[in-house]
């Protein structure tokens, strides 16, 4: 069905019909659950402040004794608040928040080169969404710390993230 197609069944329908399918589709489909939830009450800060909490347990368990270091939670999680419309602050902070903690990791274990590959993606993701939202002046402080430390760790792929951090400047 096309938007505009959809836009003539909604027009068409009554103020009742149309929010019974909506409640329908709140309680169906747990990602309008979600939406929803958002929209109406955002919380924005309580949900940066548990899904930091869940990324530092990948990296630094309280409950188990062997770290995941899996990105793909904090990948979940930022692609989540995007779909959301996450403030680009906010986001920002999360994404610059996982490749922290990774270092810190990484500053204490020996990690795969996978490893180092997965943050130079993160790394490049984080520079190109300060840079669309102009959030450099708030920001360029942390990301250039990261960018020091991948190279007081020797880090492999250190070119990658001085080619993300040219595309900046």
């Amino acid at each position: 069905m096309s938007k505009r197609a959809l836009k003539s069944y909604l027009t068409q329908l009554k103020k009742d019909a149309l929010e019974a399918q909506i409640v329908d589709l709140y309680e169906r489909f747990p990602v309008v659950k979600d939406y929803y939830d958002f929209v109406f009450n955002p919380k924005e800060e309580k949900l940066i402040q548990e899904a930091k909490q869940k990324i530092s347990n990948e990296y630094f368990p309280l409950k188990r004794r062997r770290p995941k270091a899996r990105r793909s939670v904090a990948q979940k999680y930022i692609k989540r608040f995007r779909t959301l419309g996450m403030d680009p602050v906010m986001l920002a902070d999360l994404m610059l928040y996982n490749l922290e903690i990774a270092q810190s990791f990484s500053a204490e274990r020996k990690v795969p080169d996978a490893f180092y590959k997965s943050m130079l993606n993160s790394f490049k993701e984080v520079v190109q969404h300060i840079s669309l939202h102009l959030l450099l002046p708030d920001f360029k402080e942390r990301v250039l710390r990261i960018y020091k430390e991948t190279l007081t760790q020797r880090w492999p792929l250190s070119e990658g993230f001085s080619r993300a951090l040219d595309s900046i400047d």
